[in-house]
């Protein structure tokens, strides 16, 4: 069982929110377009959802992100390597 000073602590951020409104940082950048935010006071997490809104950073949304990562990611890498290899011989380093 938590101790009384302790819950009352963990309080204070929620309430601040509650008045003053959430102070939102990007946690994670996993694409151009799709970020994870965390609230720099309470840590409440949201995502850009499909229609580019901020939706709440739920586990379902926490798997689909990664997924995306991933997949973006690698295609990044190929398309560097792509862009690279099409260069002529005398240009590449």
């Amino acid at each position: 069982m938590m101790r009384p000073s302790t819950n009352k602590l963990a309080l204070i951020p929620k309430m601040y929110c509650h008045f003053f409104g959430h102070d939102y940082v990007v946690s994670k950048k996993v694409t151009s377009h799709v970020k994870e935010y965390t609230c720099k006071h309470c840590k409440h997490e949201l995502t850009t959802n499909s229609n580019g809104k901020l939706t709440e950073l739920t586990p379902k949304f926490r798997e689909i992100n990664a997924l995306l990562e991933r997949i973006y990611n690698s295609k990044s890498e190929r398309l560097k390597s792509k862009t690279i290899s099409s260069l002529p011989i005398y240009e590449q380093v």
